[in-house]
């Protein structure tokens, strides 16, 4: 589609030159996908590349896994996928009042998480200790966009997605907004959520936080994004001011003591790691029996993408379904495992 013989995709790219900060990622300047292909007239690489994520299987299975609580009966509480679209929608006003790339930034957003295991990080850490090299929930949102589902996203996109845990650094500013987001983001949602399970009180938490932040969701996400805002406005770097960030580990440090890692919202870890435990061993065995003549590395890798990329309540199903007697014979349905075994290269 032409207009003054111009696409609407290049239309787009000059108005990010004219309009963004020098510091934006230009997505005329991208350094492209592993698989080139001809640019589309309407958009730019970057919302190509939030589409295709947004129209992925494993976006859509984000609404059935855990933040934090287990299977919450209670429909406000947040889901992954809720926690997703709240990541997004911090990061794009954090990226449009620094004047960066909103459409990398929301890209980033919406595939940081699509590694996530069932049951939340609970899941992960059961993984991280069956997996020889361990497991690390961004290195496979990586892996489910690049490998599973072969999106062929950007560069920029996937250094992103890769680098938005705490421990990592993005190449790109709108990959740091990403990563400050996700914690701006977890951190408010989960006080309301383990207020409103009555694991915590708002009175309970501590008065330098009150003092600085509020006991107020909305004004607290305001203060720390106009203070990422403020601190970071012409700089080649993503940052909260030292007071800001101090109090933010602050109230980060005292929501592990008292929610993440002594809370009754930890009271089913056991039983949850447990069930993805039998299910990936019971996975890997029917892998060797069908494979034998794959190396034990395929068949792990193969058995920790399936369940993985599970639902809270499909891997309950799937126990259900090989562990516990039932009077009806039932036909597994496991054709997705071996798929991925065939694309892990497993052999008979």
């Amino acid at each position: 589609m032409k207009i003054d013989n111009k696409s609407i995709r290049e239309r787009i790219e000059l108005r990010e030159e004219l309009y963004l900060s020098p510091l934006a990622t230009k997505s005329s300047k991208t350094h492209g996908r592993k698989r080139y292909e001809e640019p589309c007239e309407l958009r730019t690489e970057f919302q190509r590349d939030r589409d295709r994520i947004l129209h992925s299987k494993a976006f859509r299975r984000l609404k059935h896994k855990t933040q934090v609580f287990f299977s919450p009966y209670d429909d406000h509480f947040r889901t992954r996928m809720t926690h997703t679209l709240e990541v997004s929608q911090i990061a794009r006003t954090i990226s449009r009042a620094l004047d960066l790339n909103e459409d990398l930034t929301e890209a980033i957003a919406l595939g940081h998480d699509l590694g996530h295991t069932p049951f939340g990080h609970s899941g992960e850490r059961v993984l991280n200790e069956l997996m020889p090299n361990g497991y690390r929930h961004n290195e496979q949102s990586v892996r489910v966009v690049e490998f599973i589902e072969d999106l062929n996203l950007t560069e920029e996109t996937l250094d992103g997605i890769l680098n938005h845990s705490y421990h990592c650094m993005p190449n790109t500013l709108e990959g740091q907004v990403v990563r400050l987001a996700d914690k701006i983001a977890y951190i408010n949602h989960d006080i309301q959520d383990a207020i409103r399970a009555g694991i915590i009180q708002t009175e309970s938490i501590p008065q330098e936080s009150v003092d600085y932040f509020s006991t107020t969701n909305r004004i607290r996400i305001t203060k720390l994004v106009n203070d990422i805002v403020e601190t970071s406005w012409g700089k080649d770097e993503i940052q909260m001011s030292e007071e800001c960030f101090s109090q933010f580990v602050n109230l980060r440090k005292w929501m592990f003591e008292h929610v993440y890692n002594n809370s009754p919202a930890k009271l089913a870890e056991d039983k949850a790691q447990n069930v993805i435990r039998r299910l990936f061993e019971f996975y890997c065995e029917e892998l060797k029996k069908t494979y034998p003549s794959s190396n034990e590395t395929q068949i792990f890798q193969t058995a920790c993408d399936y369940v993985s990329g599970m639902t809270d309540r499909y891997v309950l199903i799937k126990f259900e379904e090989n562990f516990l007697p039932s009077p009806l014979v039932q036909q597994n349905n496991d054709n997705f495992l071996y798929k991925l075994a065939q694309m892990n290269g497993l052999k008979k």
